[in-house]
This record gives C-alpha cells, sequence and structure tokens, in this order.
C-alpha cells in the first residue's frame, strides 16, 4: 500500500473529511409495519492509498466509519466501517461494509470518474444475494431472521454537501420489507 498525494482517488476524492448531517431519517422493519427514527450521523473517509491486486489491479482506497444516533435518545444504532475503492482503468467503485449483526456486503458499480455539470459527483452501488459479483454475506441467524437478499447506496457529493439514500431489501417478519435511510451533510 501506498500512501502519499500522488494517488489517484478518482470521483472518491471529494468524500474524504469529517461529515456531519442531523437531517436523517431511517425507515426500518418492526412487526406491524415500518419504524421511522430520525437520526443524526459523523461519517469519517481517511485516504489509505493504493493496493494492488495480482499484479494487475490498482485500486484506491479510503477507510469510512459511520456513527448514526437516534435523535430521541442520542443513542448508537448504527455503526458502520468498511472501504470504498475506485479501480480507474476498468471505470468501477465498490463499497465493502461489514455491521456489527453479522452481515458484510461488497456493492459495485461503474463510473466515469468524472463531475457533472453542476461539479458534483454520484456514487452508486448495488449488491444482490444472486448477483454474480456483487454479494451479501450474514450469519445464519440473520439468513434465518432478518434475510437480506439486496443492498443499493446512492450518495451525491459536491461543494462541501454529501447526500445518501441507501436501501436495504430484508425478509424479517413473514414480509419482505425495503429499509431506507437518507440524510444530508457537511463537510466539518
Amino acid at each position: 500500500m501506498t500512501d502519499d498525494a500522488s494517488i489517484d482517488y478518482g470521483p472518491l476524492t471529494e468524500l474524504i473529511g469529517v461529515w456531519q448531517g442531523d437531517k436523517g431519517l431511517d425507515v426500518s422493519p418492526e412487526p406491524e409495519g415500518g419504524e421511522r427514527n430520525p437520526y443524526y450521523e459523523t461519517i469519517t473517509f481517511a485516504p489509505i492509498g493504493d493496493v494492488t491486486n495480482a499484479e494487475s489491479q490498482l485500486l484506491a482506497a479510503l477507510h469510512y466509519r459511520q456513527i448514526v444516533q437516534r435523535k430521541s435518545n442520542d443513542e448508537i444504532f448504527h455503526d458502520e466501517t468498511g472501504y470504498w475503492m475506485w479501480d480507474k482503468k476498468a471505470g468501477i467503485v465498490m463499497q465493502s461494509l461489514t455491521i456489527p449483526r453479522g452481515v458484510s456486503v461488497l456493492a459495485g458499480g461503474t463510473h466515469d470518474g468524472e463531475k457533472d455539470e453542476n461539479g458534483t459527483i454520484m456514487l452508486e452501488v448495488a449488491a444482490g444475494l444472486d448477483d454474480e459479483d456483487w454479494q451479501i454475506i450474514q450469519s445464519p441467524f440473520m439468513r434465518d431472521h432478518a434475510r437480506t437478499t439486496a443492498f443499493r447506496h446512492r450518495i451525491t457529493v459536491g461543494s462541501g454537501l454529501l447526500s445518501y439514500e441507501e436501501t436495504t431489501m430484508v425478509e424479517i417478519y413473514d414480509k419482505v420489507f425495503e429499509h431506507t435511510d437518507r440524510n444530508e451533510l457537511q463537510r466539518q
């Protein structure tokens, strides 16, 4: 791994730093339907350098940690860590994440590495149980009681603002539920 200023983080460059937001809304599954939890959070993206795989793939990587707290009681209800990676040669962005519920995801999507006409970057990745390339791994308990079948994450970042929408399809309480989170954050 190399960590220096010459690394091309491509579309991930705008993510680097500490972000905070208090406009979050979590819509999560409950036995009688969806529960709505307003939240605030901090996400920290730190460059870790480049990684070479099999002497032929070069990835630029950021480590991140996301801490989410309920507005109602300041309790942390989501703690996520992982990596965002950029494969410039293939034009692929990847997000690997783990949450302490026994669930890990490797999601991917394509990107041309360019900002749009407004100077913003939109990153979109997805994974699914049946996807050949982008997978979801879960513990036996989660598979049997709160099975995640699909994951989609879209981030828009630019001019000191970051917004996202994340949707996880979960089979729980004998039904399929669309668990969504969205927030708008500012660079600190």
